[in-house]
């Protein structure tokens, strides 16, 4: 396991060094518009992450920042449309978990390779997801959760297809606990949350910004949050370790990556960029409102964060048996 984060790491953090742009390079960067490639649809976290970063990027630097959602097969799309792109700086990556860390041991092959084919820039935001029943589910706690579901209850669970965080999230759960439920894949969260309301589901371990809107609003009750420990983004919910299953952890993150190549003083420019407008009061007050927390870091801690989520996420598929073809 040491040798392949090492390796791993080492690989990302290789790609950020590639050729030194000249002063003049940097001096003039940039002189056109950057494309951001989000490669989720629009209105999601990932778009509004997006836009909420160009916009701050083109009003720091007179230039347009243009949002480009290249929707399709679990990211795939986008983040290979981003890894074919020239390594000028004028194409980044908004990237997440699934396309970045999971889809690696989630597909036989893939048109892309995360450490060959990107340079990380830095962390951008994270958020736990969070476990939501329909109010008539007799359950108001996880413990009474595992119980409902090993007595033989029917308990179904929507998430946004096979191999998404919110299906992993599940899968762990249930290999940690023995809880019995049966997946209920969907093609985007709002497709869960109806039915979910509607009791055609029981249970989704959802993104926060689809449901806490509803949990405020009693239309759903909130048992948990999938992170190690409970968060202000969800005040008063607990998390799945905390109540009662110690060493569950998974949550959803974001950052932006650029083409391996990119010159590396052009990737220190966006990473100081971006680390300014992360700690602004505004974005903070933003993302938590997405139901994320920003995250700025230096591009070696994107890197190794990259490679611990790789490696964790391999072990989970093979241990739930997860394959997309």
């Amino acid at each position: 396991m040491k040798t392949l984060l090492t390796t791993v790491g080492a690989g990302l953090v290789c790609a950020a060094l590639n050729p030194l742009a000249t002063a003049a390079e940097v001096n003039g960067y940039p002189a056109k518009p950057i494309r951001l490639i989000a490669p989720f649809p629009a209105g999601g976290t990932s778009d509004t992450i997006a836009r909420t970063l160009g916009q701050k990027l083109a009003a720091a630097w007179g230039q347009g920042v243009i949002i480009d959602n290249r929707v399709g097969v679990g990211g795939i799309v986008g983040t290979e449309l981003a890894a074919r792109a020239p390594a000028d700086g004028y194409t980044a990556l908004i990237a997440n978990v699934s396309p970045a860390a999971i889809n690696t041991s989630l597909y036989k092959s893939l048109p892309y390779n995360t450490v060959r084919d990107f340079a990380p820039v830095t962390l951008v935001a994270a958020g736990p997801n969070i476990v939501v029943v329909n109010p008539s589910v007799a359950a108001k706690s996880i413990k009474e959760l595992i119980v409902l579901a090993k007595s033989g209850a029917k308990i179904d669970y929507g998430t946004s297809g096979a191999g998404s965080i919110s299906h992993l999230a599940a899968e762990m759960f249930k290999s940690m606990t023995g809880a019995e439920m049966l997946h209920v894949p969907y093609k985007g969260g709002g497709f869960i949350i109806t039915d979910l309301i509607g009791g055609q589901i029981q249970i989704s371990f959802s993104d926060m910004p689809v449901a806490l809107p509803h949990v405020k609003a009693a239309k759903l009750r909130a048992l948990a949050v999938t992170s190690a420990k409970s968060t202000p983004l969800a005040p008063g919910v607990p998390s799945i370790a905390e109540a009662g299953v110690p060493g569950y952890a998974i949550d959803s993150w974001w950052g932006l990556l650029v083409p391996a190549g990119t010159p590396r003083d052009i990737i220190a420019k966006l990473n100081i960029e971006l680390v300014r407008i992360l700690k602004l009061p505004d974005v903070n007050e933003r993302f938590f409102s997405l139901g994320v927390e920003t995250i700025p870091s230096t591009q070696e801690q994107f890197a190794q964060k990259i490679s611990v989520e790789t490696a964790k996420y391999s072990k989970l598929i093979k241990e739930v048996g997860v394959r997309v073809e």
